[in-house]
């Protein structure tokens, strides 16, 4: 029985094979699949070849595993939230990467993960470049814990025990209080990516009239020279005035 009282088993059963794609970190054979949903092979088949011919799964022939595709995250850009997000968001942050020549990357966290939902490339030689739909578990990357960092105190929780599933080994919580803390004093993050060698990260929240993050900015420096860093920690007041401008341009203030 569901919540509402209403049971649809193929719906639910699609569902179930979306979310639990989604949790994994690795594409999955119908076998780990099946017994990852405590199903039978034969319970599921029907069902994963409707969702391979939507587009929603693909299959990867040399290993005979499926995975999640970009569909379902090219669709929740289609709602009128997101639609209005990236829509304030591109302007002012085309504005600021061609002033810096850093490239700049709108991130959300969802599901515990971050995904990124939209980008404006700088001009330096050499510049660093995520693709849309690149997605990271939140508490380990940047981006993440900035708008972890600005929540209230229960979906700050929520949004953690998301994200701590999906992290590859234990977190020490005190110690990741105590940076959500300093993120949400400092208005910012300023670290090495948790993710690449070689690289650091300045981001700033974009934040809703509540003073709650629905996304971040994120502006990566390679690290070649000890004085790119600091050219990077130059824009943070100007990273700070475009989201401002986000925010207000979408209509989150």
């Amino acid at each position: 029985m569901t919540r509402t009282g209403y049971a649809a088993p193929a719906l639910e059963k699609g569902l179930d094979i979306l979310e639990t794609l989604a949790r994994q970190s690795d594409p999955l054979s119908l076998t780990r699949l099946a017994a990852e949903l405590q199903r039978s092979k034969s319970e599921i088949f029907r069902m994963v070849m409707v969702l391979l011919d939507r587009g929603y799964v693909a299959r990867d022939p040399e290993h005979d595993t499926l995975s999640l595709t970009n569909r379902l995250f090219t669709l929740g850009l289609r709602t009128p939230r997101a639609r209005d997000l990236v829509s304030a968001a591109m302007p002012p942050m085309r504005t600021l990467a061609e002033a810096t020549g850093f490239s700049l990357h709108l991130v959300v966290v969802h599901q515990g993960q971050t995904a990124v939902v939209g980008a404006s490339w700088g001009d330096r030689e050499v510049s660093f470049r995520l693709p849309l739909g690149f997605h990271r578990p939140a508490l380990d990357a940047t981006s993440g814990r900035v708008i972890i960092a600005f929540q209230s105190e229960t979906l700050q929780q929520s949004m953690i025990a998301e994200a701590l599933p999906l992290l590859p080994g234990p977190v020490d919580k005190a110690a990741l209080r105590r940076d959500l803390t300093r993120i949400r004093r400092d208005g910012f993050d300023y670290h090495e990516s948790r993710d690449f060698v070689g690289l650091v990260d300045l981001c700033c929240p974009v934040l809703d009239h509540d003073a709650h993050a629905v996304a971040s900015i994120l502006m990566t420096s390679l690290r070649r020279r000890r004085d790119d860093e600091d050219n990077l920690m130059s824009h943070l007041p100007a990273l700070r005035d475009t989201c401002r401008a986000i925010s207000h341009g979408a209509e989150l203030v």
